[in-house]
């Protein structure tokens, strides 16, 4: 049986990795790569997605490509300045680094409040 993308980002996770080196250990990771890449074929054909998002987000699941269909709609609306920030924190849930941004809102809530 298949592993999931996500069983072998966690595997790396356990071991300690994170970031960039969690990042080289998945692209080094052929079994991952593969079953991305089928992953991928299949979903990008379904939804449209530009370049630069395919490269720059995991996307290894359906439910990725709907958050992203889901970002894009909203992009295009007239959002108050609170909806703008939280699209965008959702948007970087799609990174390999998704923890780094989650980081990086609470320290400036956390600021806010001190």
């Amino acid at each position: 049986m298949k592993k999931s993308p996500q069983a072998i980002e966690d595997y790396y996770i356990n071991k300690g990795l994170s970031g960039k080196k969690l990042q080289q250990a998945l692209q080094r990771d052929r079994e991952y790569q593969i079953i991305l890449f089928e992953r991928k074929n299949r979903l990008t054909k379904k939804f449209k997605i530009p370049k630069k998002d395919r490269e720059r987000y995991v996307l290894s699941t359906d439910q990725d490509y709907k958050i992203l269909k889901t970002i894009y709609q909203l992009e295009k609306e007239s959002l108050s300045v609170i909806d703008r920030q939280i699209v965008a924190l959702i948007r970087t849930q799609l990174e390999h680094d998704w923890r780094k941004a989650l980081l990086k809102t609470l320290k400036s809530i956390t600021r806010k409040y001190n």
